[in-house]
């Protein structure tokens, strides 16, 4: 994924984007459809829940949502994962997703962990 935008929402939109791509490239066999779909479903719901993170009004709620946006990214990169495995889908495209993947799980996992801790700070 070359020329990753700097805003997260920017960067989720494309990662689920691209993983639709991706999953148009699979073979049209059982394995091919069914982790091509799961893939779709859990990037996409992990952008999704993102968008819903940026409206929530309470710490609470901003960390709940973020853990699904986090909980969704690692379902996609560990169905990439076996896809990487099973050698499914082109080699490079594939290897850039797993990339992507983990670092907005990263990104994720800190942003909850910044926000635990500034409500640890305040009164």
């Amino acid at each position: 994924m070359k020329n990753k935008p700097y805003n997260l929402e920017d960067r989720l939109v494309k990662f689920a984007g691209e993983i639709i791509l991706f999953c148009k490239t699979l073979p049209n066999d059982d394995t091919g459809i069914y982790y091509g779909n799961q893939m779709m479903r859990s990037s996409g719901s992990g952008t999704l829940n993102y968008g819903e993170a940026q409206g929530t009004t309470t710490s609470k709620d901003f960390i709940h949502k973020m853990t699904l946006v986090l909980k969704e990214i690692r379902e996609t990169k560990v169905s990439l994962l076996i896809m990487e495995y099973v050698k499914y889908g082109e080699e490079s495209i594939r290897s850039e997703l797993i990339v992507e993947a983990k670092e907005l799980a990263a990104i994720s996992a800190k942003m909850i962990l910044n926000t635990k801790q500034k409500n640890q700070k305040e009164p």
